[in-house]
């Protein structure tokens, strides 16, 4: 009788404990609600002085390009507001407001720093810049692109060997074309897919199939002036390019999680698809833009051109970044103030 008692307590005794500490570790995985109230009326602050000009760049050698090269007045009440990891810079360029992110490599990071920056803050549109592979061989290392249409490359069928090819696929890529010598591969062929876009003025559940994603006309029309500017040739006094890079405004770029070095799938990407450029995050950023309805401009310095020996991006991927750098510094000039 004893031991039953005994029994009767101990149980409840455990199951508070348990659940004690269910509450205990549930509290110290998520954020307090004191910081997301802190955050929540700091946001509204923040954004009753916009709307702002969104920035998306990528990695720390652009960051340091744009940051180091750029007038940025940063507001002397709330310079920077830290979200999901990432710093959010705010402040003035130029003049123009505008809220400043480094995303990170690869289209998740891409598309969710871009999607925050729409959900959190009050903006009119992104200008997501950076460096990007030269798949174009009338354009050199140093050259600025800024594209009118951008595609997703990386979203792939993979097909079987003996699979006959359907109308489903924008393209095909036959891996057995490049066995040298040529015959049949147990790689098969790659189909290049279609994204689903949904969209604010699409039907709901509804999406859309899409290849290529347009960027903002009315931006690129303010861009085309940057055709004129005058861009960087040397890294320093010891190390400059043959010619004299330009900016080039409306030609196509690709996007994928994949680092292009390879001289054969560069021209496959040229001569199938018209693509100038390949980078990892273009065409996340731009669907985003789309899937939300608001502006988007891309400027991609090119810093390498796949396949051709070593790879220059170490050697030229600062000038291109600098290079970048400037080209979005004077397309914030011709946006019209707030």
């Amino acid at each position: 009788m004893a031991s039953m008692d005994h029994n009767h307590f101990l149980f409840p005794l455990l199951f508070i404990i348990i659940i004690s500490s269910l509450h205990v570790l549930r509290a110290s995985t998520t954020p307090s609600h004191s910081h997301k109230l802190k955050s929540a009326t700091t946001i509204r602050k923040i954004n009753r002085r916009g709307p702002y000009i969104g920035l998306v760049t990528v990695f720390e050698t652009e960051e340091d390009a744009f940051l180091g090269s750029v007038d940025f007045r940063l507001d002397p009440t709330h310079p920077f507001l830290d979200l999901s990891g990432r710093r959010f810079r705010i402040g003035k360029i130029h003049g123009k407001k505008v809220v400043y992110v480094r995303c990170g490599i690869g289209m998740v990071n891409a598309a969710a720093a871009t999607q925050q920056m729409i959900d959190v803050f009050s903006v009119k549109g992104i200008v997501h810049f950076g460096i990007a592979g030269n798949i174009n061989n009338s354009m050199s290392i140093g050259d600025v692109s800024i594209p009118k249409q951008i595609t997703n490359a990386g979203l792939w069928d993979w097909l079987n060997p003996g699979k006959a090819k359907g109308n489903e696929d924008v393209a095909y890529l036959d891996v057995g074309n490049y066995n040298v010598p040529q015959g049949n591969n147990k790689l098969g062929t790659i189909g290049y897919s279609y994204e689903e876009l949904y969209s604010v003025s699409g039907h709901i559940n509804s999406p859309k199939k899409v290849f290529w994603i347009n960027t903002t006309q009315e931006w690129l029309h303010l861009a085309a002036d940057l055709e004129k500017m005058e861009l960087l040739q040397c890294v320093n006094a010891s190390l400059c390019l043959p010619n004299k890079p330009k900016v080039v405004v409306g030609l196509k770029a690709a996007t994928a999680d994949i680092f292009v070095d390879n001289a054969a799938y560069r021209n496959f990407l040229y001569d199938t698809f018209g693509v100038s450029s390949s980078d990892m995050e273009s065409s996340a950023v731009a669907m985003t833009c789309a899937s939300n309805g608001y502006p988007i401009i891309v400027i991609r310095g090119l810093s390498d051109l796949a396949g051709v020996g070593d790879n220059t991006v170490r050697k030229f991927g600062s000038l291109a970044a600098t290079n970048t750098a400037k080209a979005v510094l004077e397309f914030i000039k011709k946006l019209p103030l707030s």
